[in-house]
């Protein structure tokens, strides 16, 4: 038995608790007042991305030498978490902003991390990420989007899918074949922006959650973009798109325990309000089973996903199980928490009235967006610790 036993080790430190505090009270102060009516007019969040600046709360992965709050992962997590957990869409913010630039922070050159992460610091614009096309989705290797050198230039061509926050970002991490014979490996990394000529955007999906993140096409019509903007070395850009997948699907669980946290906290104070057969249904013993394994099941995902992001901080060696492991357990968590405060709630869960339904929404996409369940069982299986 160790002597003096650290009994920290399992519980955020107090810098932690003091920021989820802080973030709590702004979201439900300025972003859970306007969830609904972001849902119901499938609008971008304008008010939460300007309380978030305002708190430089948007991108605090950003490291303190570009001006950013050097976050570390357990601190993004709950962020996002929060966030998310009155409104999935407004938490697609802080999230995306890291998968778009992460990839820059990996394997950009310096001047390429001052040039872009300083604006994302300052909140002057948002960073998205370029990997799915019509006929690459979970086989992101077959992609078809074309990179062409031309002198100290490249020449970019092709239509990027399923891009979250497009046409609200100002910037783009774009991966695009720059050798076609050597597939994965022929695979580069570009920041793209959004003025550049030739860059255009598709209608904004109709989708079943998440309606207030743009979801839509980017087309890329011979973009001619300075070779300096290439992230990293050629034919490196798929190696840094896994690499980023591998810290960022941990915030997509963070998103999941949210959204499945807001559930829970909703759904328990309706069933000690509601009455039925002269007492609160919360007295009844099949209400109290029901909230006691959702209230366990988050708790298990919240552990798991904590632990994944003090390994992706740490950078250790099995954050590729880890990380999809929690995004997957998470997402999972979240699919089934939402659905029973639907059932918990009835017929008024049932109704746009109440906001467990677009939970239920929301989190749907947690189990299919940067790699479905089905693919991090693939991952975990080929990582296995």
């Amino acid at each position: 038995m160790a002597g003096s036993a650290d009994f920290d080790l399992y519980r955020p430190s107090e810098e932690h608790d003091m920021l989820r505090d802080a973030i709590r009270g702004l979201a439900e102060a300025k972003i859970a007042p306007y969830a609904a009516a972001v849902d119901e007019e499938a609008r971008f969040p304008q008010e939460a991305l300007d309380a978030l600046v305002a708190n430089d709360l948007h991108a605090v992965h950003v490291p303190e030498e570009y001006g950013g709050a050097g976050a570390d992962a357990l601190a993004t997590v709950i962020v996002i978490e929060e966030v998310a957990r009155v409104c999935v869409s407004s938490s697609l913010i802080p999230a995306v902003n890291k998968l778009g630039s992460l990839p820059v922070i990996l394997s950009g050159s310096e001047d390429l991390k001052k040039k872009y992460m300083t604006p994302l610091a300052k909140g002057d614009g948002m960073f998205s990420y370029c990997l799915s096309e019509p006929d690459a989705g979970s086989d992101a290797g077959g992609m078809k989007t074309k990179a062409v050198r031309d002198g100290d230039h490249y020449v970019l061509n092709g239509v990027k899918r399923w891009i979250t926050n497009a046409g609200v970002s100002e910037y783009y991490t774009v991966m695009a074949v720059t050798d076609p014979t050597k597939r994965t490996k022929g695979i580069s990394a570009f920041v793209v922006e959004k003025s550049d000529e030739g860059v255009s955007f598709g209608a904004p999906e109709k989708k079943l959650g998440i309606k207030g993140s743009p979801t839509r096409e980017v087309y890329l019509d011979n973009v001619r973009i300075p070779a300096d903007r290439m992230i990293g070395e050629e034919g490196t850009g798929f190696a840094t798109a896994m690499k980023t997948l591998d810290h960022t699907r941990i915030t997509i669980a963070a998103q999941a325990l949210g959204v499945a946290q807001g559930a829970l906290d909703y759904a328990k104070g309706y069933v000690q309000e509601r009455k039925q057969f002269g007492k609160p249904i919360a007295d009844f013993q099949g209400v109290q089973f029901m909230l006691a394994d959702m209230a366990m099941k988050i708790e298990a995902a919240r552990q798991l996903t904590y632990a994944a992001a003090c390994k992706s901080e740490r950078g250790d060696k099995d954050l590729t199980f880890q990380g999809a492991a929690a995004k997957c357990f998470a997402s999972d968590v979240a699919m089934e928490v939402t659905t029973d405060a639907v059932q918990l709630l009835g017929g008024y869960g049932y109704t746009r009235d109440y906001p467990v339904e677009r939970m239920m929404r929301d989190a749907k996409i947690t189990q299919i967006y940067e790699g479905t369940n089905q693919v991090q069982r693939i991952v975990m299986a080929r990582n296995l610790p």
